[in-house]
């Protein structure tokens, strides 16, 4: 497992909504069911998770497919840990709180 830590874009999508929802897209070098990234929930006034979405983009520009990675978070950090094993794109949707 590689861990690369705070490597996506992170742009909150929809403020002032009850809960935030921060888009995260990361490079096309992550590689599925090998590794590891963070994003910093505190940057958004956030410390846990409700949900999340996450999309590889397998051809890019034209497919796209659901994943199903695993989080956690410490302190205000999430760890995702991502499915599948395309090497690819991939954009999450977090629904924070």
């Amino acid at each position: 497992m590689t861990a690369l830590g705070d490597i996506g874009t992170n742009t909150e999508i929809a403020p002032n909504a009850g809960v935030k929802m921060i888009q995260c897209s990361f490079p096309a070098t992550v590689i599925g069911g090998t590794d590891t990234a963070t994003v910093d929930l505190t940057k958004y006034g956030c410390n846990n998770i409700h949900g999340i979405l996450c999309f590889d983009e397998t051809t890019t520009g034209s497919v796209v497919v659901t994943q199903a990675p695993t989080t956690s978070v410490t302190s205000g950090t999430l760890t995702i840990t991502f499915g599948g094993s395309a090497t690819c794109k991939k954009t999450v949707i977090l629904f924070a709180y």
